[in-house]
């Protein structure tokens, strides 16, 4: 089944107002508007609005660092759903490994985030990963599994189709090192079985899987052309305009 591709860059805590208007209007000429891809970029919350502004009309997709599951409420620091969508999001990136590994996120609370992004119409990315300890413990697999048996916990079928997946290795991301194409199909192969087993098949045919972790010019090419991998989950080479260009327009 031909799945249309995801590119996602994920800005973290970097830039302000202007050079991040600067680098949208970069990536919006980046891209050629390609039937067969998609791409998104989440900016931090605070320029999310003028960035919108800024790339509209150009099919870039926007998308929040993370979503609450609460339209509004004592809930100091955190962005809801309707927040997003007010500012021109239509996506959230939820469970990150750095959310889970810096600032504690459980699979529980990441599942309300995700439930809560669908509720209010927005693409949920549920990230899941493993860290190099648990790789070289064999555990990966098992690590996974529970990852997104939970952060999955309640949603239907149905609303599998505002999910997206991406597999993160927690020792890929700004390490330099890079899971192998093999490496990286094996286990996006083995997410899109989990989802078979837990929905059915078309779901995970149309399910997007893609991959994070030191994603660069050099290897999206050999990634894309995996059968499982739908596309990529980009952090330092979505800062550079000419980088996460070429990477957009994967060949």
């Amino acid at each position: 089944m031909q799945r249309k591709a995801l590119i996602a860059g994920n800005w973290k805590m970097h830039t302000t107002l202007v050079d991040g208007c600067a680098l949208a209007t970069g990536v919006a000429k980046s891209f050629d508007g390609k039937d067969d891809r998609e791409v998104l970029i989440a900016p931090p919350f605070t320029i999310v609005s003028e960035v919108s502004h800024v790339i509209k009309d150009s099919g870039v997709i926007i998308g929040g660092q993370n979503v609450c599951w609460e339209t509004s409420g004592a809930f100091t620091g955190e962005i809801s759903p309707t927040m997003l969508h007010d500012a021109g999001a239509t996506a959230a990136i939820i469970g990150h490994s750095e959310r889970r590994q810096i600032f504690g996120e459980n699979d529980e609370m990441i599942n309300k985030r995700v439930r809560g992004a669908i509720k209010f119409k927005l693409l949920a990315v549920l990230c899941v990963g493993e860290t190099l300890e648990e790789r070289e413990s064999g555990n990966t697999f098992s690590v996974l599994e529970t990852q997104v048996r939970k952060g999955l916990d309640q949603v239907t079928a149905e609303e599998m189709k505002q999910v997206v997946i991406a597999y993160e290795p927690v020792w890929a991301i700004g390490t330099g090192k890079t899971a192998s194409k093999e490496q990286a199909q094996e286990t996006h192969a083995f997410i899109r079985g989990l989802i078979e087993n837990l929905f059915e098949k078309g779901v995970a045919e149309e399910l997007r899987i893609l991959y994070g972790g030191s994603v660069k010019p050099v290897n999206i090419d050999e990634l894309m052309a995996q059968p499982d991998i739908d596309g990529a989950l980009v952090g330092g080479a979505a800062l550079d305009v000419e980088s996460f260009g070429r990477i957009i327009n994967f060949k």
